[in-house]
């Protein structure tokens, strides 16, 4: 078996190649384990249908030596699995999960097991879409070019009514935003019906629109079970809204199931709070969250929920800059697809529009909520203080000259700070 389970080379274009972090006291064999288990069965009993002709087609390969990993107890290792072993097209990401991160959390000798990134062919990329607009395209649509997008999140989460929310509306619009996203926690509760608030939302925002000559993307939340999300994204599309918001419970299939209904006006926000459970680096078995943003784009989202900078929760720089190549670029193994949005939120303010324009550019939307609603003089003048510290950046001003005479952002600054870098 082992002639056909060690190689130093497959042929990348029929093999999905994931790299693990391991950990175990006996490496060599966790390592086997994994690909055995994970491809022809169970990791130490051999039967007679085991062949060679089987394992040379559906074993999966260790990218290694056994001398290189016999005295390792932890690091990384390369596996490849034939593509043959998948029905793309039907299987999709869930079954590339299922055989990427499944059974071998059951194996005792495995201390740890880390997906941290995979390299997916051509052929298997071929069965997806990816982001239908894109952020090239959003940005020309709202006429943001030169600056990040201005995201607005409604605020309470939950609670208010439709009269209410139309209201809050209303200001974020006047406040100059791009983007307003419902909170995850807004599902289809009885005093804020989904479509009720969707028609009235709606009419609202286009009408603005046509007057701004700039489209403003609205995301309802459609977090539901099947088929609910699809029927709900469905009436979305019909009263002409830009955007839905789908939570990363849903799981990856359904962000593919919404592209797949190709709506003629409807970009997709890949909402992330949860996703710890399943990508925390301090867990013994997780799934790196650019895996996760990799594949978020694959199956077709427009604007995902990148991460953290500067607030109240941030992530390092170094991560940020990693998930955002995931997000942007356009290389072999993540396929031609446009770029997706990448959203920054969780305390963003206008004190920190300068940093992160500073290390992260101007492709980016920040997605705020606290510092717009609590802003000193209200959600209006919220959204405008950030409009205004894009705009100081933007034409590189000093920002302590510029808010001067604008007294929005004067409030936020003295409130929240300014961040240099």
């Amino acid at each position: 078996m082992d002639n056909y389970l060690f190689q130093l080379e497959v042929d990348r274009r029929s093999h999905i190649v994931a790299t693990y972090y391991l950990e175990s006291k006996r490496f060599l064999d966790a390592v086997k384990a994994i690909a055995i288990g994970q491809s022809i069965g169970n990791p130490s009993i051999r039967t007679q249908r085991d062949s060679p002709e089987l394992m040379k087609n559906h074993l999966a390969k260790i990218l290694d030596t056994k001398p290189d990993l016999y005295s390792k107890q932890k690091g990384l290792v390369k596996i490849a699995f034939p593509l043959i072993n998948f029905d793309v097209e039907k299987d999709g990401i869930t079954q590339l999960m299922c055989a990427l991160m499944g059974g071998q959390m059951d194996i005792d000798i495995i201390d740890s097991c880390k997906l941290i990134d995979v390299e997916l062919p051509e052929e298997f990329l071929k069965f997806f879409k990816g982001p239908k607009f894109g952020m090239n395209e959003i940005q020309r649509r709202a006429k943001a070019v030169n600056r990040p997008l201005l995201g607005g999140i409604v605020k309470p989460k939950t609670g208010i009514n439709v009269s209410e929310l139309k209201g809050l509306v209303q200001e974020l619009l006047e406040g100059g935003v791009d983007f307003i996203k419902e909170d995850e926690i807004l599902g289809n509760p009885i005093f804020c019906r989904f479509e009720e608030r969707v028609k009235v939302v709606s009419k609202l925002v286009n009408e603005f629109s046509e007057r701004e000559g700039r489209e403003i993307f609205y995301a309802p939340c459609i977090n539901s079970d099947y088929p609910h999300f699809l029927e709900r994204a469905k009436f979305a599309d019909e009263h002409g809204m830009r955007a839905v918001h789908l939570n990363i419970w849903a799981g990856l299939s359904s962000y593919r199931a919404l592209r797949e209904l190709d709506m003629k006006n409807v970009s997709i926000f890949f909402q992330k709070s949860g996703d710890k459970v399943i990508t925390d680096s301090s867990h013994k078995y997780n799934v790196d969250w650019g895996v996760i943003c990799k594949l978020a784009r694959i199956v077709g989202c427009d604007f995902i929920h990148a991460g953290m900078w500067g607030g109240y929760l941030s992530d390092s720089k170094e991560d940020l800059m990693r998930i955002m190549h995931n997000l942007r670029s356009k290389h072999e193994f993540d396929g031609n697809f446009n770029p997706t949005v990448s959203s920054l939120s969780c305390g963003s303010h206008p004190g920190l529009v300068n940093s992160t324009v500073k290390n992260f550019g101007t492709e980016l939307m920040m997605n705020v909520g606290g510092a717009i609603h609590g802003h000193p003089m209200g959600t209006r003048a919220g959204a405008r203080a950030m409009r205004q510290a894009m705009d100081c950046v933007e034409q590189g001003e000093n920002i302590y000259q510029y808010m001067l005479d604008k007294p929005e952002l004067k409030a936020a600054i003295e409130k929240w700070g300014y961040v240099e870098f």
